[in-house]
């Protein structure tokens, strides 16, 4: 009875098994969805956005007030007394000291804690932007992965069939036990060139699903979409100062001014204000109030190394804000020409030599069949195609990289 339920539960599980390692394919579109619910990175950097929010709550809280209850004149040779609390013989002082902030410190600090908030939010823009970057050059390498793998296994079983169709041969004396030999080392090759490919499609799509949260169904993901299209780009290109890593750099120099103004401030004095009550029970009980004022004295500094080091720290945010904003300028450029280069090396392979080199093989399998060319320069025609198909998929996949990493250095305004 027990193995009957257990048949009927596997029999039961088996369609899901099954869809389980179905392929899965995945459009760039779908994959930039789960990109956005599940990149790890990009949770890091909204917590990094949410503790700068925290830190401008904290920035705009005034300091708390501050009371004490001191108990003075305990005599322990005349005792304390009878009788409940207020009639011992202690007297008591209840306190209540305010610190009021003087100079402008409390606005200095909301004006920093904004600016970091502000830059600390386009550190996300940013981290969004290369961890797209990231994601689309992800799946265009799982194309090419897919690419690889499909040509290495077509030329596998081409080997396969030159190979039966030369035992064969052989039998007949058209070929020699040298050329057969020539045979099977070349497809030795395709096979070992089949296995490589497999494993880069394999780490690929960990890439991939590392990126999109689906690391138990990497096995089974396929990216479905063709390649981009080679064309005319008509991009538009935003300012460099409105690019996220640029104008956190410069929020940064906003709250670096904030910082060494505020440490300037501080050679303003705070005052402390103070009331109390005070209950005597020495002699006549007796009660009385006070107050107090107490500032601090500037007698061994005046906070100069305060000073100094936020006037390190500011001219350091300046220089990191013109060195992103040269970087960016260089990164520009660079996409740019890259995109070009791409764009033009894909269309001669596309436009003369791919067509080429499938043709030569054609023509070179078509004459071997028929007894017009040797194995040797056959196996070379095939070489030569293999070369040329890898070269255009490489090549497509640098283009549509290219393109990406182009339109997200055009498209960020």
């Amino acid at each position: 009875m027990t193995r009957m339920r257990t048949l009927i539960a596997a029999i039961l599980l088996l369609p899901a098994t099954l869809l389980a390692q179905a392929p899965q394919p995945l459009t760039l579109a779908e994959a930039q969805t789960l990109w956005q619910e599940h990149n790890r990175e990009l949770q890091l950097a909204r917590t990094a956005v949410a503790g700068a929010e925290a830190d401008v709550l904290t920035a705009g809280q005034r300091p708390n007030p501050q009371v004490s209850l001191n108990i003075t004149q305990i005599s322990p040779w005349s005792g304390y007394g009878a009788g409940p609390w207020k009639d011992k013989k202690m007297d008591n002082v209840l306190r209540l000291d305010q610190l009021v902030e003087r100079g402008g410190k409390r606005d200095l600090r909301i004006k920093g804690a904004d600016a970091r908030l502000d830059a600390s939010r386009h550190d996300l823009d940013d981290t969004e932007r290369q961890q797209l970057l990231t994601l689309q050059q992800s799946y265009y390498d799982l194309r090419l992965a897919q690419d690889k793998r499909r040509l290495a296994g077509e030329l596998a079983a081409n080997y396969d069939k030159s190979l039966d169709s030369g035992r064969i041969r052989l039998k007949a004396g058209d070929i020699s036990q040298v050329e057969l030999a020539r045979l099977q080392i070349d497809k030795s090759r395709a096979d070992n060139d089949a296995r490589q490919a497999q494993a880069e499609l394999e780490q690929a799509r960990m890439a991939l699903a590392y990126l999109i949260g689906r690391e138990r169904e990497a096995a089974q993901l396929v990216a479905a979409d063709n390649w981009p299209p080679v064309g005319d780009q008509q991009l538009r290109r935003s300012e460099l100062e409105q690019r996220p890593d640029v104008a956190a750099a410069r929020l940064r120099v906003t709250a670096a001014e904030a910082a060494r103004d505020l440490a300037k401030a501080q050679k303003t004095r705070d005052v402390t204000l103070g009331v109390q009550y005070e209950h005597n029970m020495q002699s006549e009980p007796t009660n009385s109030y006070g107050f107090g004022v107490s500032v601090p004295l500037f007698v061994f500094h005046e906070y100069e190394g305060d000073i100094a080091r936020a006037e390190a720290d500011l001219a350091a945010a300046r220089l990191v804000y013109e060195k992103t904003l040269a970087q960016a300028v260089g990164s520009s450029d660079q996409a740019g020409s890259a995109l070009r280069s791409a764009e033009e090396r894909l269309k001669r392979l596309e436009t003369g030599l791919l067509a080429d080199a499938e043709r030569v093989a054609k023509a070179a399998e078509l004459a071997y069949s028929r007894g017009a060319m040797n194995l040797m320069d056959l196996l070379d025609a095939r070489r030569t195609q293999r070369q040329v198909q890898i070269e255009a998929a490489t090549a497509r996949a640098d283009y549509a990289k290219a393109l990406a990493a182009w339109r997200l250095q055009a498209d960020y305004g």
